[in-house]
């Protein structure tokens, strides 16, 4: 099977499985719009912050793919086994730390100054959203080391399944029926709770019964932890979470300051950040398939195959940006009115997702370049340049676009203004990491 070939079919099966799970934002985001419009903007406000827990977690435990597809090429399966199992330790960290937050939200919420009335149904929902976050963790573990070993399908029909519970499930509970009362936004959290759990035991099942698992003897008695090998996680899983926590929250936090422009502003916002996010599946599925094959090469110590599926990677994820971004152009309309039923959101919203097609373009260039930087172990520059332009010009320079005005453009008053500046900063984001790229792939230029 030619590398390119490989690539499209893990990364393919990795998009599959990312858009059955970020279904689950979809679904939420059009049961919370149907229901009542303050619904949906709580949910705005709660799911900006959960993801902007859960997915900088889930970045410490995705930065061990490349460790796994390493020991995956050089086919040392007794150490990878090992190395699974003290990952448990630092998975179990994220929980509580990550469960700490979720429950006592308050100051994040003092900090963006969430109006009084959104606040008690973004409590709830997050609360409820605690309870689910450990077996999505753990079910994050499970993905990574199949993605490590270039297993992805596993992971896949899991994901696809769990979607057929969540959709029912959360129109149930979130507008009641037989015997339940409607629970709004809280029941999309609910329902969300319950298929995390049915994941997360239909993956050790899994894991216990499949002869593809046994070389890895992952079953065998849990180790102490070895300071060693969880050192080296802390290396390259503490700055790459840091880092997706810096591009996380310099989108979510936008939904909070967002916030303070009314409710309108708030929901049309969380249209537009929904389907920014469902754009960006693509990019992160070919970044996935691309650092798994070039982990492995590396690992089986061929560099010039590495290199070939770093190009390989870059050209996938070019095309598709194109031409996603031209294909929401053509439907933004229909699509924002599948969204929401107020006039008001809509003439807010359409225009909006112009921007996010022209932002989607920069994002999957430079999300590309972040998984294939980990691949070399470089994980703490790409920290810093986040900082200094997701936070630094997008954020603060959105924020101040939107309220204040910024050099000689006037104060906007839109959630626009904070795409514009975003884009702006991704831009500059993909050109550096991209010229780091080549300057490491020229480094490692030699015969294998």
């Amino acid at each position: 099977m030619s590398e390119l070939k490989t690539i499209s079919r893990h990364a393919g099966s990795v998009l599959v499985g990312q858009l059955a799970t970020m279904a689950f934002g979809v679904t939420d985001t059009i049961v919370a719009g149907r229901y009542a419009e303050a619904s949906l903007a709580a949910l705005s406000v709660g799911s900006a912050i959960y993801m902007s827990v859960y997915v900088a977690l889930m970045g410490v435990l995705q930065a061990l793919l490349p460790v796994w597809a390493e020991l995956h090429g050089a086919q040392k399966p007794r150490q990878l086994g090992f190395s699974f199992r003290q990952s448990l330790y630092l998975c179990g960290a994220l929980m509580v730390f990550g469960m700490a937050i979720l429950l006592q939200p308050a100051v994040l919420l003092d900090w963006a100054e969430v109006p009084a009335a959104l606040r008690g149904e973004v409590l709830d929902y997050l609360g409820m959203l605690a309870l689910a976050l450990p077996p999505a963790l753990l079910f994050r573990l499970y993905s990574t080391l199949n993605q490590s070993l270039g297993k992805p399908l596993l992971v896949t029909w899991l994901q696809i399944g769990s979607l057929f519970v969540k959709v029912p499930l959360s129109i149930w509970f979130a507008f009641g029926g037989f015997g339940l009362a409607p629970q709004g936004v809280v029941g999309c959290a609910l329902a969300t709770l319950v298929v995390q759990c049915l994941m997360l035991a239909l993956a050790l099942w899994l894991l216990r019964t499949r002869p593809l698992y046994h070389p890895y003897r992952l079953w065998h008695r849990l180790e102490k932890p070895h300071g060693p090998t969880l050192a080296a996680f802390a290396r390259v899983g503490v700055p790459s979470g840091l880092t997706i926590l810096v591009e996380v929250t310099s989108f979510t936090l936008m939904a909070l300051f967002v916030a303070r422009l009314g409710t309108t502003a708030a929901a049309s916002h969380q249209i537009a950040a929904n389907l920014a996010a469902v754009l960006y599946m693509v990019p992160l599925a070919i970044g996935i398939a691309t650092s798994a094959r070039t982990s492995y090469w590396l690992g089986a110590d061929q560099p010039r195959q590495a290199r070939h599926a770093v190009g390989l990677g870059f050209m996938l994820v070019l095309a598709c940006a194109v031409l996603l971004a031209g294909l929401l152009l053509v439907v933004r309309d229909p699509l924002v009115r599948l969204y929401a039923r107020s006039p008001e959101v809509i003439a807010l919203a359409v225009p909006l997702l112009f921007w996010i097609a022209a932002f989607h373009l920069f994002d999957g260039l430079q999300a590309l370049g972040v998984f294939v930087l980990r691949c070399f172990r470089i994980t703490l520059s790409p920290f810093l340049i986040y900082g200094v332009l997701l936070w630094g010009l997008g954020l603060y320079g959105g924020y101040q676009l939107a309220y204040h005005g910024l050099g000689p453009w006037p104060a906007m008053q839109t959630p626009a203004a904070f795409w514009i500046a975003g884009m702006v900063a991704l831009a500059l984001a993909a050109l550096i990491f991209w010229l780091m790229i080549w300057q490491v792939l020229r480094r490692e230029h030699r015969p294998d």
